[in-house]
């Protein structure tokens, strides 16, 4: 059984990173109940959870897939690409350990879990302003001990690797035209996401399900022709925090 590490947005959500100009308004009350839909879709799909309380002292904690990184029996707890979230590593930490054995991401290099998308024992690792090659190298090392492998790929736009591509499972990667077409994809089945829904790139691959963010019809009708079912929900809150249905959990 998957189970997941969540952890509800708190008031300070209002004040999470946003790289949108203008800036938009983030609703945290409005962002609490999407959050209790999405962890409802995750159980639906039969993950167990393991809740955190909320953190007002860090605006982005909500965001926990981007604290660690975990390939079999480990787990690699990541150095943010920014100042201000360094320190939301520690309540993961403390939830994961008698779950993993530990590893952490040394100074000065930074690696975030957003930057790393896994396809069976192969990582590939965006690097991105929140990623640099030191943390690619780092947790490189660590994987291939591990029995893995580790490559890199350069993040053209948007803030993480996996805001234009994730795995769904079963050999379909979903994925943005500026992925589809990569070498290091070959032999995938590759569902691409029509321009005007970029956004819907960023999905939950659960087994036999797919967390999507609520409003892509397009993505949703292709990904359900692979015979995979799509569970639909609003995450427009998160999204003003550059936030998508990946970054909500961390699974394991």
């Amino acid at each position: 059984m998957l189970t997941a590490v969540v952890r509800p947005p708190g008031d300070s959500f209002a004040r999470a990173i946003s790289a949108q100009e203008p800036r938009p308004t983030i609703n945290p009350d409005m962002a609490r109940q999407q959050h209790a839909v999405y962890r409802a879709a995750l159980q639906q799909a039969g993950v167990r959870l393991i809740e955190l309380p909320a953190d007002e002292q860090y605006p982005d904690a909500c965001f926990v897939q981007d604290t660690a990184v975990i390939f079999e029996g480990l787990a690699v707890v990541a150095r943010f690409g920014v100042a201000t979230r360094q320190g939301e590593q520690a309540a993961v930490r403390q939830a994961l350990q008698g779950h993993k054995r530990l590893a952490e991401i040394r100074a000065p290099a930074t690696l975030e879990g957003g930057d790393v998308l896994a396809i069976g024992s192969r990582l590939f690792v965006g690097l991105s302003a929140r990623t640099d090659r030191g943390g690619f190298v780092q947790v490189r090392d660590l994987v291939e001990l591990e029995g893995g492998s580790v490559e890199p790929l350069e993040v053209p736009e948007g803030l993480h690797l996996l805001s234009g591509c994730t795995y769904l499972g079963q050999g379909v990667l979903l994925a943005t035209d500026l992925y589809a077409d990569l070498p290091a994809f070959a032999g995938l089945d590759v569902v691409r996401v029509p321009a005007e829904e970029s956004y819907a790139a960023n999905a939950l691959g659960l087994g036999e399900y797919v967390l999507l963010p609520e409003g892509y019809p397009q993505t949703s009708a292709r990904i359900r022709e692979r015979g995979l079912e799509t569970l639909s929900v609003p995450l427009y809150e998160f999204a003003k925090a550059d936030g998508g249905a990946t970054c909500l959990s961390l699974l394991f």
